[in-house]
């Protein structure tokens, strides 16, 4: 902010109610503008506000389109504040005005027209209003549409100063803004704080505001406050988001990378463990115009790529897949310490599904970031953690070079399911979701809470055999397909690949069209035609579908496992049914200790939301 901006919200924070909304500097709509402040009341309607910090001795010109200052460089060049402000406010209107929820209905006196009223206004901080008077700015900028520097004072009266900024409405009139109304007020203004679907996570932005679908998701799709406030004031230096599965983290890395992308010299490092995550983190690059200064890589495909690009030669082939694994970072490693591979690649690096990470391989990423913008996103949830440091971090951020320290935030809120779902799944998972002590970075393990959102409770069936679950699957699949449901809605996840592919053999015998994350096909997943997804439960982190089914679950842990094992397991399933967005379908052929788990937390579940 500038010396003026600053004392002026600070006025706004001191002076308006609790019920005010305001933004500075953000990118509004799908033209990314960038008015200085946004305010938005519920009573009195939107107001955007140009804010200048000139000097009565730098006004060289003015006139109605430009103004004319005489500045250290020599003469500069600016719009009119008072036609910028109205330009932002005219662009507002109309991205507002193509939602039907946020007009008056038909019958009333202001039929089609938008809820409520809007503004635009200047703030003039180094020009007092006798200043402004003397030298007849108001022919050019309207008097009752500034507030001056001596009209916001720290010790002006709150109502005064409310009362000049409602002044600036032309056409006033009595409003009441609803919560939903007001959620989408905020959906239109800011299409990168929407929470959708994986699958439409991040889209292009619209070349003109009336290409803005009128159909709005509810309010659940749509960032709260806080997660807003988090994911625009994200400042540079080492950030830690530990969000609770559900809770948006994919979306705030999205809208934090491609931020950094549009303002950073150097290339912005995306990293992940999930392959099939990465691909489309990738694709989602593409879409937004920003893959050029974005490399999105699974770790074990960058570690390869670093070898190749320095010709530092890879570690010799491995019948045993997890073996070559380590050596790859182990090769990587000892190259960057050789200094065959540099450090310092990148302007910032953003780790999705940091609890997969073990500690060297993130002592190695740290050292990719450029010292001079030290810009380092970690997010993580420890009760998704799924390979093999027996669910809890067993080491500090500390000693990996992670600067956590007072730069962790909590994300709480479940926004990906329903409270039939994200019930049972806690209800499941509760050994592994437990609460416990806070860890070396005082960051305690947490249970997700939910955002409210209702549906179908979650279903246990039993088939025959393993078989008749996947044809029972495809028949309920095919039946919601001829009642104009996409393929693109359903994911069957699986305990293993060889189930997987059963399942898409089941599928396609019914003429189904089928996806199977396997191998390659994992980077071409969500591309093509829409197809049912097929995948192992391990493949599904970081994705989301309207219906999931998840077949065989009496072939998960049986009751010799050790205790180690077992919650392996229970974390696996719990990954896999938080996939679920509205719909939740788990089958089983024969008994097991999971099977009669998931029977009795259904059941206790349903009677819980009954009552």
């Amino acid at each position: 902010m500038t010396p003026g901006e600053r004392r002026f919200s600070l006025r706004l924070e001191d002076k308006l109610e609790e019920d005010y909304l305001c933004w500075y500097d953000v990118p509004i709509g799908p033209r990314y503008r960038h008015p200085d402040f946004v305010v938005l009341h519920p009573h009195r309607g939107i107001l955007v506000l140009e804010v200048k910090d000139w000097k009565q001795e730098s006004l060289a010109e003015v006139d109605r389109d430009r103004v004319v200052l005489n500045t250290e460089r020599g003469r500069v060049v600016e719009p009119n504040p008072l036609r910028q402000a109205r330009d932002y406010a005219m662009e507002i209107q109309r991205l507002l005005q193509s939602d039907p929820a946020l007009l008056h209905p038909a019958g009333h006196r202001r039929e089609g027209k938008l809820v409520m009223p809007w503004g635009f206004g200047v703030v003039l901080t180094g020009i007092t209003r006798h200043q402004f008077e003397q030298m007849e700015l108001d022919a050019f900028i309207g008097a009752a549409s500034v507030i001056c520097r001596d009209e916001m004072t720290e010790g002006v009266d709150p109502e005064e100063f409310q009362k000049r900024l409602w002044d600036m409405f032309m056409m006033p009139f009595p409003c009441q803004l609803t919560l939903p109304q007001i959620d989408r007020v905020r959906w239109h203004l800011f299409p990168q704080l929407r929470i959708q679907q994986q699958g439409e996570l991040l889209p292009p932005l619209a070349a003109e505001p009336q290409e803005v679908p009128v159909e709005i998701p509810d309010i659940i799709r749509i960032m709260d406050l806080q997660q807003e406030q988090l994911a625009r004031s994200l400042g540079d230096g080492h950030r830690v988001i530990h969000g609770v599965a559900g809770s948006g983290k994919t979306m705030i890395l999205g809208y934090r990378c491609v931020e950094l992308a549009r303002r950073l010299h150097k290339p912005v490092l995306v990293l992940c463990f999930n392959k099939t995550l990465a691909s489309r983190l990738e694709q989602l690059m593409v879409a937004h115009a920003v893959h050029d200064r974005v490399a999105v890589r699974h770790f074990h495909g960058w570690c390869k790529e670093q070898l190749q690009t320095y010709g530092v030669r890879p570690p010799p082939y491995q019948d045993n897949a997890d073996r070559y694994a380590a050596l790859l970072v182990e090769a990587v490693i000892a190259a960057v310490q050789a200094k065959a591979i540099p450090r310092a690649q990148y302007g910032a690096v953003l780790i999705d599904e940091g609890h997969d990470f073990a500690p060297e391989w993130l002592q190695l990423v740290v050292q990719m970031v450029d010292p001079e913008t030290n810009s380092l996103l970690l997010l993580y949830d420890d009760a998704q953690t799924l390979y093999g440091n027996g669910g809890r971090r067993k080491f500090s951020f500390a000693s990996v070079g992670i600067q956590a320290r007072g730069r962790t935030t909590i994300l709480r809120l479940n926004y990906r399911n329903t409270l039939e779902v994200l019930s049972v799944a806690k209800a499941f998972a509760e050994e592994v979701l437990a609460p416990q002590e806070t860890d070396d970075d005082h960051v305690p393990v947490i249970p997700p809470e939910s955002a409210g959102r209702r549906g179908p409770m979650p279903e246990l069936w039993r088939g025959r055999n393993i078989w008749n679950e996947a044809d029972l699957i495809a028949a309920r699949i095919g039946d919601a397909l001829e009642q104009g449901a996409s393929p693109d809605d359903f994911a069957v996840l699986c305990h293993s690949n060889r189930l997987a592919e059963l399942v898409a053999g089941q599928l396609r015998k019914r003429g189904l069209p089928v996806l199977v994350a396997s191998g390659e096909r994992r980077r071409n997943l969500f591309s093509g035609d829409p197809a049912i997804k097929v995948m192992t439960m391990h493949s599904s982190k970081g994705l989301e579908f309207d219906t999931v089914f998840i077949p065989g679950i009496c072939e998960l842990a049986s009751p010799e496992s050790d205790g180690e094992r077992r919650q392996q397991q229970v974390r696996l399933l719990y990954v896999a049914m938080t996939r679920a967005l509205r719909k939740l379908e788990l089958s089983h052929h024969g008994n097991g200790p999971m099977v009669e788990q998931v029977r009795v937390v259904i059941e206790n579940v349903g009677r819980q939301l009954a009552a």
